[in-house]
C-alpha cells in the first residue's frame, strides 16, 4: 500500500492539504476531498487531443464528453511494437532530482536546528505549531471512538498480529557444520524505529496498526510514530488509539520532509531512530532516501513510489468486482496505474464501461481520473502470457480473479502481495486481513519484499569451534589465507593447532 506520491504526507514546499478538526478521521477525509466532486456533467464538445502518456508514447484520444475520460485504453499486445510492448512496462514519471532541491534544504535545516526547525516548517506547511511537539505515549489520554470504528480496528490489530506472529523464529539457525564446528544465526530487535503514518488527503490510521504491530512484536525498544497534526495541534483520534494499543513509545505530531528528518537524525526531543518505516509523498519519500545516502546512519523500508494493481481477469469474473478493484487502486493519487491484463475471450467493454460508471461516482473523482488517464487494459493470448506480462510488469498488488487462481501461484514470481479468487478484493489486506499493506512498488517487487516481521529485526551470525573442531577446520583455513596472501589470518589459526 505504498501511496501515490501525490496523496500523502502534508507538508510540500508548493501546496499543502490539511484536513480540519474533527472527532473522525473519516468525516475529515470526506471534507477535505467534497471538491473533488464532478462539475463537467453538461460538457458534451467534441474534441481530439494529443497527448504523451506517462508510458512516453504518444496517443490520440477523442473526448467527447467529460464522462469519456473516466475510462482506460486497451492495448493488443500482438499488435504492439517490441519498443510499445517495453514502454507497457513503465511506471509515471516521478522527477526526484526536482523534488530533492526542495527536501534537502529541509532535511539539513533540521539537522542542524532540530525542534525550532520541524516546528518553523510544520506551521510554514501545515498551519499549526504544536506543543509539545513530542510527547510520550503514556501522556495521551485513551481516545473516544465510535464502537463500530473500535470494532473494526480491534479484527485489524488481532489478524495483523497473528500473522505477523507466525513469522517469528523462523530465520533462527543453529546447525553444526562439521564435528566441532557450531554456526547459528541469531535475532534481535533493532534498538529505535520511526514509523511515517501520513495525513493529508487521506488519513491512515491502518497504516499505524501496520507498521506498530510487527514493531511490537519484535520487541523495538523505542517506536516513534510520526503524524501531521490536526489544525488545533492534536492527533487523529482512530491513529492514536491503532498507537496505543500497538506499543507505540512516542508521537512525533510533525509531518513530512522535517518529520523524516527528524527521526533520522534526532532532535532534543525525538529519539533518533535506526530505521523509518511507512508511505508519504514524493517529498516523504524523497527525504527517505536522502537520509539513507547521508550520515545519518539511518535505513528505510523500500524504495516507494505510486500506488498500483495489476488485475487479472478471466471471462467469468464480474465485470463490477474488477472495475471496482482497478478504482480502488485509481483513487489513491494521480500517479497510481491500475492495469487490467485479460485473454481474447474477456469481454473488455463490459468492464470499462464499468469502469466509466464507477468512478464517476466517487468522491475523488477528479483524481481517478488523473490516474486513469495512465492506466490501461492489455488483451494477450493465452493465460501464460498474462502470467509473462504480470511478472515482467512486477506490481505492487496483484489480483488474480480466475476460475483456479492456485493454479498460477507457482508461475507467479512477482508482486508485493497477491489476492486470490473471485472474493479477494485488494481491500482486505490494505486493512484487516493480516498481511501488511506497506509493499515495494514501481517494479521494486523484483528484488524487494513488503514490510514484515523481519524488517523490524537484525540477525547476526555466531560461531562456536572446539579443539575437535579447529583441529578439523584449521589446515583448510590456514591454507586458504595463505593463498589469499594474509598472513595474520593464517598465524591466527596455526598458533591455535601449535605448529608455528
Amino acid at each position: 500500500m505504498e501511496r501515490s506520491l501525490s496523496q500523502f504526507g502534508a507538508s510540500s514546499a508548493s501546496k499543502i492539504t490539511s484536513s480540519s478538526s474533527s472527532s473522525s478521521c473519516a468525516v475529515r477525509a470526506a471534507a477535505a476531498n467534497s471538491r473533488a466532486q464532478r462539475i463537467s456533467k453538461g460538457a458534451t464538445k467534441t474534441t481530439t487531443r494529443t497527448t504523451r502518456t506517462g508510458l512516453g508514447a504518444v496517443v490520440k484520444m477523442m473526448a467527447t464528453t467529460e464522462t469519456d475520460r473516466m475510462t482506460i485504453k486497451t492495448h493488443h499486445y500482438d499488435q504492439l511494437s517490441k519498443e510499445e510492448q517495453k514502454l507497457l512496462l513503465k511506471r509515471p514519471r516521478v522527477d526526484f532530482t526536482s523534488i530533492a532541491s526542495i527536501v534537502d534544504p529541509i532535511v539539513n535545516k533540521v539537522r542542524d536546528e532540530g525542534d525550532s526547525a520541524v516546528l518553523e516548517f510544520t506551521e510554514k506547511f501545515d498551519k499549526v505549531r504544536p506543543s509539545p511537539l513530542v510527547e510520550k505515549i503514556e501522556n495521551f489520554p485513551q481516545p473516544s471512538l465510535d464502537p463500530t470504528v473500535k470494532e473494526a480496528f480491534d479484527v485489524a490489530f488481532e489478524n495483523i498480529k497473528k500473522f505477523h506472529e507466525a513469522q517469528l523464529n523462523t530465520g533462527e539457525v543453529d546447525v553444526t557444520t562439521m564435528p566441532g564446528v557450531r554456526c547459528r544465526r541469531v535475532a534481535r530487535p533493532i534498538g529505535s524505529v520511526g514509523l511515517y503514518v501520513p495525513g493529508g488527503t487521506a488519513v491512515l490510521p491502518s497504516t499505524a496498526l501496520m507498521l506498530a504491530v510487527p514493531a511490537m512484536i519484535a520487541k523495538c525498544p523505542i517506536v516513534v510514530l510520526a503524524t501531521p497534526p490536526l489544525k488545533d495541534g492534536t492527533i487523529c483520534p482512530e491513529v492514536l488509539y491503532c498507537a496505543k494499543k500497538s506499543g507505540v513509545t512516542h508521537i512525533l505530531k510533525a509531518g513530512g520532509a522535517q518529520a523524516v528528518a527528524a527521526m533520522g537524525y534526532g532532535t532534543e526531543t525525538c529519539p533518533k531512530v535506526d530505521k523509518i518505516f511507512g508511505p508519504g509523498n514524493q517529498f516523504v519519500t524523497a527525504a527517505k532516501m536522502n537520509l539513507q545516502n547521508s550520515d545519518a546512519m539511518c535505513a528505510i523500508d523500500m524504495p516507494a513510489g505510486p500506488s498500483e494493481v495489476l488485475v487479472v481477469a478471466d471471462k467469468d469474473a464480474n465485470p463490477s468486482h474488477v472495475a471496482a478493484d482497478l478504482l480502488s487502486q485509481a483513487e489513491h493519487g494521480p500517479d497510481s496505474q491500475v492495469v487490467l491484463v485479460v485473454t481474447p475471450d474477456v469481454n473488455v467493454e463490459r468492464i470499462v464501461e464499468e469502469v466509466r460508471v464507477q468512478a464517476n461516482k466517487l468522491p475523488r473523482a477528479d483524481i481517478t481520473e488523473k490516474a486513469l488517464s495512465h492506466s490501461y487494459c492489455v488483451v494477450v493470448k493465452d493465460i501464460d502470457e498474462v502470467v509473462k506480462f504480470s511478472n515482467a510488469y512486477a506490481p505492487e498488488h496483484l489480483i488474480v480473479n480466475v476460475e483456479d487462481p492456485e493454479s498460477l501461484l507457482p508461475s507467479l514470481d512477482n508482486a508485493g502481495s497477491i489476492f486470490m479468487g473471485r472474493y479477494t478484493p485488494e481491500s482486505v489486506g490494505d486493512y484487516a486481513s493480516g498481511t501488511n499493506h506497506v509493499l515495494p512498488t514501481y517494479g521494486f517487487s523484483r528484488m524487494y519484499s513488503g514490510v514484515s516481521l523481519d524488517s523490524f529485526i537484525k540477525y547476526m551470525t555466531v560461531q562456536e569451534l572446539t579443539k575437535e573442531g579447529i583441529e578439523n577446520l584449521g589446515p583448510h583455513v590456514a591454507k586458504m589465507a595463505e593463498v589469499e596472501g594474509l598472513d595474520a589470518h593464517r598465524l591466527a589459526v596455526t598458533l591455535r593447532l601449535g605448529i608455528e
